[in-house]
């Protein structure tokens, strides 16, 4: 996998300012746009997703990132469950809704709603608010991802919390494995690879790639109590860490190879 320079090529760096990032930019405009104007007929959120899988779809092409999913037959392998992967760039979002062959809703930071168009479309379509500086706020977040996973709808998590300024692993909250055991539902490790080159944090020049998305085997909850809750959060790291070897990637069957898709 080609390593991101530092510094980044001049080329790339001009091709980001003049062509990529207002490219992004408009296009989050746009489809912002138009996701908030479906919001008012589609109570559902099936076509606000759609569109925003269209929108993640243009940016990862937009990015240059050519992206390979591993173990694709796992998606969706379950009505519902909570998908947790780790969190390198802002692209990690494009990526994984270009990607997951299904609706689902997002856990992610109250923060986020202040934005324009990517917050109007997070107000509309159901998505869930963490206030990390609010305990009672955040046990309130995580109420409602519990209903929305027993309703039926799959939940995807950053358990990190924020994107890493390294490229490593950081601590992981015990959010996504608290939610799974409340909702009695399989917790799916995704290991991102790849996007931390193609844009990391405190950076807006993109230097493309190859991405990889790789799903693990689910880990069952059923039977579990929240007082297990920090021995889930620690498989669940323990998981994403595995597939983030280069050989655990490379080693991967051909038939668990899959191009980028999205279907929902």
């Amino acid at each position: 996998m080609r390593r991101r320079p530092n510094p980044v090529p001049r080329f790339d760096r001009w091709r980001s300012n003049l062509v990529q990032t207002p490219a992004i930019a408009a296009a989050t405009g746009i489809f912002g746009s138009l996701a908030l104007l479906v919001s008012f007929f589609d109570k559902s959120g099936r076509t606000q997703h759609r569109i925003a899988q269209a929108w993640a779809r243009v940016c990862v092409w937009i990015s240059g990132a050519r992206v390979t999913v591993h173990g694709a037959e796992r998606l969706a392998a379950h009505p519902a469950a909570v998908y947790a992967a780790n969190h390198t760039s802002y692209m990690d979002t494009p990526v994984v809704f270009a990607t997951l062959p299904f609706q689902f809703r997002i856990l992610a930071k109250k923060g986020l709603w202040r934005w324009a168009f990517i917050g109007w479309y997070l107000n509309r379509s159901g998505q869930i608010a963490v206030d990390t500086e609010n305990a009672h706020a955040t046990l309130s977040s995580l109420g409602a991802g519990v209903r929305t996973l027993r309703a039926g709808m799959p939940l995807f998590v950053f358990p990190e919390g924020g994107r890493t300024p390294t490229g490593e692993l950081q601590a992981f909250l015990a959010g996504a494995a608290y939610l799974a055991i409340r909702a009695q539902t399989p917790l799916v490790p995704i290991a991102l690879e790849g996007v931390y080159d193609l844009l990391p944090i405190h950076t807006h020049h993109f230097f493309p790639g190859e991405v990889t998305l790789c799903v693990g085997e689910p880990i069952a909850t059923k039977g579990m109590t929240v007082r297990q809750t920090e021995e889930l959060t620690a498989r669940l790291k323990a998981a994403i860490e595995g597939m983030l070897e280069p050989a655990a990637v490379a080693s991967a069957a051909p038939g668990e190879e899959a191009p980028l898709r999205a279907d929902a």
